[in-house]
């Protein structure tokens, strides 16, 4: 786990370098520049709002007396992927954009079913619960 965070922390920033270098090249420094400016705010914005509905659909199921499984998973995409879109970058905002939006965020979620669904199934799962 540890090799893979390390590669992901390393290999991650050169290439979003290596691709903002390249596009430099091509459309120039002003416009890579505000590319990576736009897509931030336009992220933040939008993950803000999509994170403000989730919380409210959230509280819904809840008082319903219902689990919010479903919203948890919206939750948790649209965390990482606000995470992603207020990082620079072309390939992090990519994805960002994918998690956040809610179209496209359905295809991560069947993904993301699939693996909870597995590691269940597994029984090789531990969950530690510590307080503070």
């Amino acid at each position: 786990m540890f090799m893979r965070l390390l590669l992901m922390f390393t290999l991650v920033p050169l290439i979003e370098l290596y691709i903002l270098l390249k596009l430099n090249k091509y459309i120039g420094l002003g416009y890579t520049f505000a590319i990576v400016i736009l897509t931030g705010i336009a992220g933040a914005y939008l993950a803000k709002s999509q994170g403000r509905q989730i919380w409210f659909r959230l509280r819904y199921e809840m008082n319903e007396g219902r689990m919010p499984g479903e919203e948890l998973i919206n939750g948790l995409c649209v965390l990482v992927g606000g995470a992603m879109l207020l990082t620079p970058g072309i390939l992090t905002d990519s994805l960002g954009f994918i998690l956040v939006i809610p179209g496209t965020r359905e295809l991560v979620k069947i993904f993301i079913r699939k693996k909870l669904q597995q590691m269940m199934e597994s029984g090789n799962n531990t969950i530690y619960f510590r307080r503070f």
